[in-house]
């Protein structure tokens, strides 16, 4: 067996996947192999390191050497500098702060020091398509004592209920309770199910995908202590068919753990069955709603049902159900190998342990995080994140996906766990979390995840059909300048009356952006259909563009690049815009030379009527 003294680790996420990794990944094999290093230097292929705008990503231990967007030509220098020569090539480590300090590991970074890895833990840290990694982490050791001791199940449950766990899907309900309703539900022919919910459709999540991608074995190794516990031999993972690389690693690791008995009949001879099985969703929104997953698993239309009956009680194939999503499923081993007091010791009184975060929007670095519960919004945004880019300033931040709502910045040291989030009128949800700085328009962004649940309703239920097309045309009318101040009235009782009667989660949570920027940003709203004009500029119809006749060198490149012929004027003249024929495509400011003489005429009105700068 020949020595390896180093490890050389290449990010195959979905993100640095698309940033052409895998080029990254084949250049070092044959770097290696010219070198003559193959057997003294092991490439590993693993899942999410997290910093995702970096990407691709490769660290080189046992240097611990993180290197940033590393591209196919930079290899032969980190092979022959770093790994044949020993000095780590110091351009390519990833760069930090504004002065563009470097950190030599992961760890070192601020995006780091603040992170407490429970779900994303062994991301980044092995091959995902390898259980002999997976076994040298301590991977189904939790599930080989249980077996092998014969654990009653009522023992695991009461673990995972002194825990503290809570669903992460969005709910946050009791992960113990849940355990135990379903161990205690009564089946015809004993037949009972588990299932996994890797449906993730919010805009901007990347939470379960990323678990998936880079530690597929920690949600199999979950459910199979799930089908112990409750009294089943069959579970199911319902996953986006728009998640390719999560569905084949899920496809190896399944076929890895049936080879090594860790799946189907006769569990390590323990006389326990438990298989699993793939079903791939189509992409519909409302499939993440718990009902309407088991539905579609059955083969029929995804459209939620009536609950009760629950699905511990009444679930997948009318049988009782065990349901969680991915990222709770990836926290049960460790709460398991640890002890639920070191679980319970984390986080907040109500809300115990980590929370994965998929960062995004107007954030520096773009990623992956986990936090403890009770972590600030500041903590997340300024030192994680790395502040808002550009110099420009933090307005909201939207948790929760499409159901959530939009934390303005007065409130951006609340603390982020189930209960605070509540409080002040957004929610947890799976866990995404998109920044926003002060060019985004509030009424704009509730106007966007309005559409989307538009677009995602599966129409069942009147309310949401309904409603939810109500409340995207009149945003639609305010943002086009043609609202009034009793459209507000009316969009917050059309919300009322949706959250209250609408079917599923779907639509009763679907108001929850409008409401919250409403709350919080109510003066937009009124700038929209009193003064007819958008303080972010973003909403064309109520832009104005006119030419500032002082400054205006008459160079005609305004005129030459308008479509629709709006601007006239003679040449080292002044020119006009026909207000009647401008269709605000910002073309003209665009060409303007150093952008001088064109300007956006936003706060025309508020002068005028109100004296307002």
């Amino acid at each position: 067996m020949s020595h390896i003294r180093s490890h050389v680790m290449v990010c195959a996420g979905t993100g640095c996947t698309s940033s052409e990794s895998p080029k990254v990944l084949a250049a070092f094999e044959k770097e290696l192999k010219a070198h003559k290093l193959q057997d003294e230097i092991r490439i590993v292929k693993t899942g999410c390191f997290g910093l995702c705008s970096q990407g691709p990503i490769v660290m080189v231990f046992p240097e611990g050497a993180c290197y940033s967007k590393v591209t196919e030509a930079d290899v032969p220098e980190i092979v022959s500098e770093h790994l044949v020569k020993g000095r780590i090539v110091t351009r390519l480590l990833h760069m930090e702060g504004d002065e563009g300090e470097t950190a030599t590991s992961l760890s070192e970074t601020q995006f780091y020091k603040h992170q407490l890895r429970i779900a994303l833990r062994n991301c980044g840290v092995i091959n995902p398509e390898s259980i002999d990694e997976y076994l040298g982490v301590d991977g189904y050791t939790a599930l080989e004592r249980i077996l092998t001791e014969q654990t009653p199940p009522e023992e695991i449950i009461d673990c995972l209920k002194k825990s503290g766990l809570r669903g992460r899907g969005g709910a946050g309900f009791s992960t113990g309770m849940k355990w135990q309703f379903t161990y205690e539900a009564q089946s015809d022919d004993g037949v009972k199910y588990v299932c996994c919910n890797a449906d993730e459709g919010d805009p901007g999540a990347f939470m379960d995908r990323s678990v998936l991608e880079g530690d597929p074995f920690s949600v199999i190794e979950a459910m199979t202590i799930a089908g112990y516990t409750v009294g089943s031999g069959q579970g199911y993972i319902y996953v986006r068919a728009e998640y390719p690389i999560a569905v084949k690693r899920l496809e190896i690791a399944i076929g890895q753990a049936r080879k090594y008995g860790l799946l189907g009949r006769n569990i390590l001879g323990s006389g326990f069955s438990f298989d699993i099985e793939l079903r791939l969703g189509a992409g519909a929104f409302v499939c993440g709603e718990e009902t309407a997953l088991m539905t579609s698993i059955e083969g029929h239309r995804g459209e939620p049902r009536p609950r009760p009956p629950f699905p511990a009680v009444k679930g997948l194939f009318g049988k009782p159900t065990l349901l969680n999503n991915v990222e709770t499923y990836a926290n049960i081993t460790w709460i398991l190998n640890h002890g639920w007091e070191e679980f319970a010791a984390i986080g907040t009184e109500k809300s115990k342990g980590t929370k994965v975060f998929a960062l995004g929007g107007k954030i520096t670095n773009t990623g992956l995080v986990e936090v403890p519960m009770g972590t600030t919004l500041r903590t997340i945004i300024e030192d994680i994140g790395g502040g808002i880019p550009n110099g420009k300033k933090f307005k909201a931040a939207q948790t929760g996906g499409p159901s959530g709502g939009c934390i303005p910045a007065e409130l951006i040291d609340t603390p982020i766990d189930y209960d605070s989030l509540t409080a002040i009128g957004s929610m947890m949800g799976s866990g995404g979390l998109i920044v926003m700085d002060e060019d985004n328009c509030m009424v704009d962004i509730a106007k966007f995840f309005l559409e989307f649940c538009v677009d995602e309703s599966c129409g069942k239920c009147v309310p949401c059909r309904v409603g939810t097309k109500r409340l995207y045309d009149l945003l639609c009318k305010i943002t086009a300048g043609d609202g009034t101040l009793e459209d507000l009235d009316t969009i917050e009782e059309l919300c009322y009356h949706l959250k209250s009667s609408a079917l599923c989660a779907l639509g009763q949570s679907a108001p929850n952006p409008v409401l919250s920027t409403l709350k919080y940003f109510r003066d937009e709203y009124v700038a929209h259909v009193v003064e007819k004009r958008c303080p972010a500029g973003v909403c064309r119809n109520l832009l104005r563009y006119e030419i500032d006749p002082v400054k205006c060198r008459g160079c005609t490149l305004c005129a030459r690049n308008c479509p629709v012929n709006a601007i006239t004027g003679a040449v080292k003249a002044p020119h006009i815009i026909d207000q009647n024929k401008c269709i605000k495509c910002g073309r003209c400011e665009q060409a303007c030379p150093q952008h001088i003489s064109i300007r956006k005429e936003l706060e025309r009105a508020a002068k005028e009527f109100y004296g307002k700068e």
